[in-house]
Formats: structure tokens, C-alpha cells, sequence
């Protein structure tokens, strides 16, 4: 039974490979070579269906077929001239930068003023941006519905006026683009950037300035190359790509290289839910207004010169009601650009929050991050907020422990007794067996005592890794000493030897396996699993070296308590 116990280590063991061999495939952009979920139908692109005015404009209806979007192409400092002049400006909050382009009135860049670049901390973090190196960029526009003809786009030339900078004393300031009459619309598209908020308030107004009703479509749009974020660790698999949130199928992840090869799964038609561009720490996202039709579509997309090859867009097209002749339209949408703070994120649209992924440990994931926050809020330094978060975790989890620690420290005490019972039947396996039992019976020995509490807590301490992998506070948030960047590896591999140090003296402690081979795999097991670390951001190490130490001083005096004198079991490596 012994035997057994370890054998059920083994196989947690094996299964954290696979998982770990898995991401690590998908992180390098190959397929995942054993959980690559069920296959999805590949859907050809469908044509643009026109339909009449009047089934066009219907808000409620079941379906709606909108119109070809326009290419997703943004004029780019090393592309071509545009055929129309436009121009870029900057304007600024206290939190945001954002750039924009008159032609269309497009965002073409955005800086978070509260957080650092990943390579150079004195630099802004740079998210949109439309140069030789990036293509990310949030766009809107008119489409027809029902009949060929072009409306205002992001393509269209637009004059811009308003502030440039919120001044002290200010809430909000708006910018105001304003096209010329370009199919028989007008469009004013107004930026409001508010005080403190990643949400842009966009309103969209369509005025018709024909003698005939006109039925159009709004879309809102995100086009974003397929490159990984610069920086990203090889060590540990994030998303990078679209996601859809609908009510009807909730938080829908979208692989680049499932939209090239026309493969994506998600709901297309749908009265609620954003889009959005997600990657670690930060996201972008369009919001419509609940209630209101929409068709999502998730496509590739080639561009301009001096662009990159190919980018993805993530697109809603919403119809609108038919627009009276002089009368005007307006519609308002939010456009996010932030990090993936979660009650900044819950406040602003349903799901939204779900843009920070803590996969299929949501469930427990979200209550220990707001445990964590909570913490945060007393102690205010994210690191101790983190050792405090283990130690409650470890509190809650005492009487688990102690019985995975008795039963060990029983099967320490009766060890010897089955060493020397093995050695002496070696050569009679089933005798071994049955002296075996005898002996745990005789002991009042349960050899999957030690095994069953600690698995009851493993999913628990895997969705608090999640927690602090994705939590982006702790980008550039300090700890102690030499540790400024908890979402960055230790720059002198103190905390990592820690860590090691204390796994190996973990295992020291446990009962050292009869068979020789297993006591010296044993050993080798942490020593592997430990060099991943040295490249693990420094919240993740500081969370296991707690654990660690923790888990060694419960063990040491539950032996104590049980007449069994904590002992060193080293490896004999002869």
C-alpha cells in the first residue's frame, strides 16, 4: 500500500508534465499534442447577403446580415501617403494617453500613464499602436445593409476640435470628429474621456442628409497583429488573442490560428456582450449597448504596405433603425483600453471581468483574489499580502494537513519494520504483500492518509498561482530589498535557491521509500521542478516559498507531537 501511495504521486506527477509539455506546445504555436479539445467544424467566409431596407433596419430580428466591412488598413507613418491628408494628435488624462488619427477618427496608439513598459519601467506601457513594429488599433464606421454605397468609415477624412489635455479641476473632456456628407450620412463621432477611467465614452451620430429614408449599419472594430507581447516568458503560457463574450455562451477565447484557418468557434449573432483583444495584464474591448442586435465576426485580414502581412479583427456590425430625411441618429458605445483590473472591469459591462483568465479554476480563482485584495488593503505591500494569503489558506487547511502529516509521520515510525520485511521476503512477493497489510493493521497505519488531504488541496493553491500570474497589480509592485517588480523573475536567483532549498529539506522530511531507485527519483523530482522557477515571476516564488516553509514547521512539530523525532532521510547516491 505503500507502493501504491507513491505510485498515486507518480501519476499527479506525470499528468503536471503533460499538462505543463501541453501549454508549452501551444505557447510555441503548435498544436496541444493531447488536450486539443473537439474539433470545430471549418465555416467558408460568407458573402455579404443583402437584404431590404426594411428587414435591414428591424432591431429585434433574429438575424441580421450586414455589410461587407471596409479593410481593416490604417495609415501608418511607413506606409504609402493616403489618397486624403490626415492628422495625428495626442490627448492626455491623468491616467490615459491616446492617439488619434483624423482619418476616420481612428485610435491609433495608447499609453497607460500609472504603468511601466516591461523592458523600461520610465517608459509608459504602450497597448494600441500603429507603427513598423505593432499594429493595434480600435476603429468605427458606417456601412449599408441594403443597397451598395459608401458611408463614413474609418477610412473617411474628418476635421477634429476639442481640448487636447484634462487640466486640474476637470472631470472630462470630449473630441469631436465630424465627416463630410459621404453617401448621404454625416458622421460626428465624439471621444469622452473621463477622469480616473480606461472607458471611453464614443458616441456615433448619423445624420441623413438625403430626401430619402436610409437604413445603415454601425460597426466597431479591433485589428491587431498575431505577435505575441514583447516580453513574454517562455516558461509560462498566457493568452493572446480575440475573445467574444455573449450571454448565451458567456467568455468565448478565440485562437489566432483558429481564425486564419477559418476554424473559430463563437456566437455570431447575438442583443448583448463586447469584443475584445486580450493579452497578459492588459485588453482592449468594444461594448454596445445591451439589448441591441449584433452580428460578431473574428477574421483575417490583409494589410497595407509597410504593415504587417496579416492582423485579426474583431468586429460587431449593429443595424440601425431607418434614419428620416434631415433627421439624426445617435448611438452610444464604450470603448476599454486598460489593465485587467477586476472590479474596475466589473463595474463597466457584464462578463467583462472575465478578459483576466484564471481558466477552469475561475470558481475558486475569483474569491482568493478578492481575499488577496482584501489583504492588500490592510497591509498594503502586495508581497506580504501574498505570504499573509498562504498563511490564512494554510490555517483553513490545518486539520487537512495534520492528518496528511500524521499519517505520515506513522508510516516514518513504521518504516524500518518494512524495510526489513522487504529485504527479508524479496524473493516471495506475495507473502510480502500479505506481511505488508499485516503490519498497517497491527500499526493502525492508513497508507493513503498522507496522500488524499493534500489532493483535496491542490486545486486550491493551482488557482492561486492563476491569481498571481494574471493579477496585474503586480507589475512593478515591490516587495522587499532588492525585489521591485513582483510580476518579474528574481534578478539574482535569492528567492528561487530558497525555494529549492526548502523542497529538498520538504522531502528530507517525508518517509524515505524502501526502494532505492524511488528514494533517489524522489530527490531528482524537486530538483527539476525547481529550475522552472528561476524564470517564474517573483509573486509566484515568494507564494511557494511560503507554502513551503509553512508546510515543513506543521510537519516538524505534528512529529514532535507523535513521539517521532523529525529525521533527515538523505539519499544514498552510490
Amino acid at each position: 500500500m505503500n507502493d501504491i501511495r507513491r505510485t498515486i504521486l507518480w501519476v499527479i506527477f506525470g499528468f503536471s508534465m503533460v499538462l505543463l509539455w501541453d501549454q508549452w506546445q501551444i505557447y510555441n504555436g503548435h498544436k496541444a499534442t493531447f488536450f486539443q479539445g473537439q474539433p470545430v467544424k471549418t465555416e467558408a467566409a460568407a458573402p455579404a447577403i443583402a437584404k431590404t431596407a426594411s428587414d435591414a433596419s428591424v432591431p429585434g430580428s433574429a438575424v441580421v446580415a450586414p455589410a461587407a466591412l471596409p479593410g481593416a488598413a490604417s495609415v501608418s507613418p511607413d506606409a504609402a501617403a493616403p489618397a486624403s491628408p490626415s492628422e495625428r494628435f495626442t490627448v492626455s488624462s491623468d491616467v490615459l494617453k491616446l492617439r488619434f488619427d483624423t482619418q476616420g477618427g481612428t485610435l491609433v496608439g495608447s499609453e497607460f500613464l500609472k504603468y511601466g513598459d516591461t523592458a523600461d519601467h520610465a517608459k509608459n506601457f504602450v497597448l494600441l499602436d500603429d507603427s513598423k513594429d505593432r499594429v493595434y488599433l480600435a476603429q468605427s464606421g458606417v456601412v449599408s445593409g441594403a443597397v451598395p454605397g459608401a458611408f463614413p468609415t474609418h477610412k473617411t477624412p474628418m476635421t477634429a476640435s476639442g481640448p487636447r489635455e484634462l487640466k486640474d479641476g476637470e472631470d472630462s473632456l470630449q473630441i469631436r470628429f465630424e465627416s463630410a456628407d459621404v453617401g448621404g450620412i454625416k458622421l460626428v463621432k465624439t471621444y469622452t474621456v473621463k477622469r480616473g477611467s480606461y472607458a471611453v465614452a464614443v458616441s456615433h451620430a448619423l445624420t441623413n442628409t438625403t430626401g430619402a429614408p436610409i437604413a445603415p449599419q454601425l460597426y466597431v472594430q479591433l485589428v491587431r497583429d498575431g505577435n505575441k507581447p514583447a516580453g513574454e516568458s517562455s516558461f509560462y503560457s498566457t493568452f493572446t488573442g480575440p475573445a467574444v463574450y455573449t450571454e448565451a455562451k458567456k467568455y468565448q477565447k478565440v485562437e489566432f490560428a483558429a481564425i486564419k484557418k477559418k476554424s473559430a468557434d463563437y456566437e455570431k449573432q447575438s442583443t448583448t456582450g463586447y469584443v475584445a483583444m486580450v493579452q497578459h495584464y492588459f485588453a482592449s474591448a468594444w461594448i454596445l449597448p445591451e439589448g441591441m442586435q449584433r452580428t460578431i465576426s473574428l477574421d483575417a485580414v490583409e494589410m497595407g504596405a509597410g504593415l504587417a502581412d496579416c492582423c485579426y479583427r474583431a468586429a460587431m456590425v449593429a443595424p440601425l433603425e431607418a434614419i428620416a430625411p434631415g433627421a439624426t441618429r445617435t448611438l452610444e458605445t464604450t470603448f476599454f483600453v486598460g489593465p485587467q483590473e477586476e472590479k474596475m472591469l466589473e463595474a463597466l459591462a457584464p462578463g467583462l471581468e472575465l478578459v483576466k483568465d484564471y481558466g477552469w479554476l475561475t470558481i475558486l480563482a475569483k474569491p482568493l483574489y478578492f481575499l488577496l485584495d482584501y489583504i492588500h488593503s490592510v497591509l498594503k505591500n502586495w508581497g506580504w499580502s501574498i505570504v499573509g494569503l498562504v498563511l490564512l489558506l494554510k490555517i483553513a487547511f490545518y486539520w487537512l494537513n495534520a492528518k496528511a502529516y500524521s499519517s505520515m509521520a506513522k508510516m516514518k515510525a513504521v518504516n524500518p519494520k518494512i524495510t526489513e520485511m522487504r529485504e527479508r521476503l524479496k524473493d516471495n512477493p506475495q507473502q510480502m504483500q500479505q506481511e505488508m497489510m499485516r503490519i498497517y493493521r497491527e500499526e493502525k497505519v492508513n497508507p493513503m492518509g498522507g496522500c488524499f488531504p493534500i489532493m483535496i488541496q491542490i486545486p486550491v493553491f493551482i488557482a492561486l498561482y492563476w491569481v498571481l500570474l494574471s493579477s496585474v497589480e503586480m507589475r512593478n509592485a515591490p516587495w522587499m530589498g532588492w525585489i521591485h517588480d513582483l510580476s518579474a523573475p528574481d534578478p539574482y536567483f535569492i528567492l528561487p535557491i530558497i525555494m529549492t532549498l526548502t523542497t529538498l529539506l520538504q522531502t528530507a522530511l517525508n518517509p524515505a521509500p524502501p526502494d532505492p531507485m524511488q528514494a533517489k527519483m524522489m530527490w531528482f523530482m524537486p530538483l527539476a521542478f525547481s529550475v522552472m522557477f528561476f524564470f517564474f515571476p517573483s509573486g509566484l516564488v515568494v507564494y511557494w516559498i511560503t507554502n513551503n516553509i509553512l508546510s515543513i514547521a506543521q510537519q516538524w512539530l505534528i512529529n514532535t507531537r507523535m513521539g517521532v523525532p523529525p529525521q533527515f532521510n538523505l539519499p544514498s547516491f552510490k
